[in-house]
């Protein structure tokens, strides 16, 4: 995943409803709970854990019985520590005391969902980590780890995981909204090392699948509790033997044995901010509310149709109609490469406003940038006494739409259609079209000649297009 290029927007759950999924989450209520028990009684050893002989009381205190109590109770004391819940008063001697991060847990929204994220960097660092017991074992003399007994990679384990969320947050933000069916272990987990365009893995591959599953389902299930995610475990009836491979699921019941993982509303606001410090440009749908038009139109640029709209009808609700339609034609003007794609966006925009945004369309019939939209508006509303458009017009914004089509969509099939439509109602376009004075005219009769399943359209396209170019170079 590159962090050159903007993520798909996200549409977050309010902070309110979100900081009240994170303090019911059970890693984080465990950690507050050991947070308010954190006095002269509790002990901690060099390393802030809890002292062993401790953890019993502290598991009781926590209603953890079984195996993995007494484990359950350290987890959640090193959360304590590490988010501040807790404060070691006096190294030497092992004492500690309820942190005065504890208040925040009563405090503003965004201060309980900073702590929570505190806590999930915690648990995603521990997910890494492999086995105690084979830590344990990989200590030399002087308390150094020797790595290569591990076969462990720390760096390469962390990049591993944080691949793997990445993919989960890329499935999981889609065109219409936060996916709601969980992803299969098997998918997730292929999704990370095989290409998309390899049609038959290698054994060596799947063989790899094999084992990042079997990872990633021992750390979803670190995860789970920290509301991350919801995860479905690998069924242990499934595992196979230390040489043999999982037998290929037959069914989607079957595909639910190997594992299902879903991320959380919480779970996306979490990697959200994760992928926000690491420098990608994750956008959230009503960041541009408050902003001019010009921001939300480029803002929007990138955006899918309805993350688009999710985010314009944010930005209108808080403005009076006619002054918002005036700023979206404001912001809409201009010859650089971008503009086509900011006047389809204002486009979209002002078909969302009502008749009070008239008067700003009429406004500007005479722009020659603007004429052919506002036009187009009045027109589909009925509006009375529209003029007609010149043929210059009509051309101009021909240009111009596909062009902000090519931008926002790439060589798409309903680009393509256009483009045969165009040629076969207009049999002199591009005898005219190369004529256009619009920046993009060029480029766009070149897509057309790529995007035409006729060689003699498609010929005839890209001299048109050679002409326009040697105009814009002669002028």
């Amino acid at each position: 995943m590159s962090d050159s290029s903007p993520l798909p927007p996200v549409r977050l759950r309010p902070e309110a409803e979100l900081a009240r999924a994170a303090l019911s989450t059970p890693l984080l209520s465990r950690a507050a709970r050991l947070a308010r028990w954190a006095g002269p009684q509790a002990r901690v050893d060099d390393g802030g854990s809890l002292v062993e002989e401790q953890l019993p009381e502290a598991a009781e205190l926590l209603g953890l019985t079984g195996d993995d109590a007494a484990a359950y109770a350290a987890e959640a004391w090193r959360v304590a520590v590490d988010t501040g819940l807790v404060e070691i008063t006096d190294e030497e001697a092992g004492t500690v005391a309820p942190g005065a991060d504890l208040a925040l847990l009563t405090g503003a929204p965004h201060d309980v969902l900073t702590l929570w994220l505190a806590a999930l960097e915690t648990v995603v660092a521990d997910a890494g980590v492999p086995d105690l017991d084979d830590l344990a074992a990989a200590l030399e003399e002087g308390g150094e780890i020797d790595f290569s007994s591990l076969d462990w990679d720390p760096e390469g384990e962390a990049e591993l995981l944080d691949g793997v969320l990445g993919n989960l947050y890329l499935l999981t933000v889609g065109e219409e909204g936060p996916g709601d069916s969980p992803v299969p272990l098997p998918a997730l987990a292929a999704s990370t090392i095989v290409p998309d365009d390899l049609d038959e893995p290698s054994n060596d591959v799947l063989e790899r699948v094999s084992d990042i599953m079997m990872k990633l389902d021992d750390q979803f299930r670190m995860l789970e509790p920290i509301g991350l995610v919801e995860y479905r475990p690998v069924d242990e009836a499934l595992m196979a033997g230390a040489e043999e491979e999982p037998a290929e699921p037959a069914d989607e019941e079957d595909i639910a044995r190997y594992g299902m993982v879903r991320l959380t509303p919480l779970g996306l606001y979490g990697l959200r901010a994760r992928l926000l410090e690491a420098g990608f440009e994750a956008p959230a749908v009503g960041e541009l509310a408050d902003k001019g038009a010009d921001a939300l139109l480029d803002g929007t640029a990138s955006y899918g149709e309805f993350a688009a709209r999710a985010e314009t009808e944010l930005w209108l609700g808080t403005r009076e109609p006619l002054a918002a339609a005036r700023e979206l034609l404001a912001a809409a003007r201009g010859a650089d490469g971008g503009a086509p794609l900011r006047r389809l966006r204002c486009q979209q925009a002002l078909s969302l406003v009502g008749a009070a945004a008239e008067p700003a369309l009429r406004e500007v019939l005479d722009d020659p940038e603007l004429g052919g939209l506002a036009r187009v508006w009045l027109s589909e509303r009925g509006a009375p006494d529209v003029p007609a458009p010149s043929q210059d017009l009509v051309f101009w914004l021909t240009v111009d739409t596909i062009a902000a089509q090519l931008q926002a969509e790439g060589n798409s099939e309903e680009l393509q259609a256009l483009v045969e439509g165009l040629a076969e109602q207009h049999s002199g376009f591009f005898a005219a079209a190369w004529r256009v004075e619009h920046p993009a005219t060029a480029d766009v009769l070149e897509a057309m000649g790529r995007l035409h399943p006729d060689k003699r359209v498609a010929k005839e396209a890209r001299k048109a297009a050679f002409k326009a170019r040697s105009q814009q170079q002669g002028n």
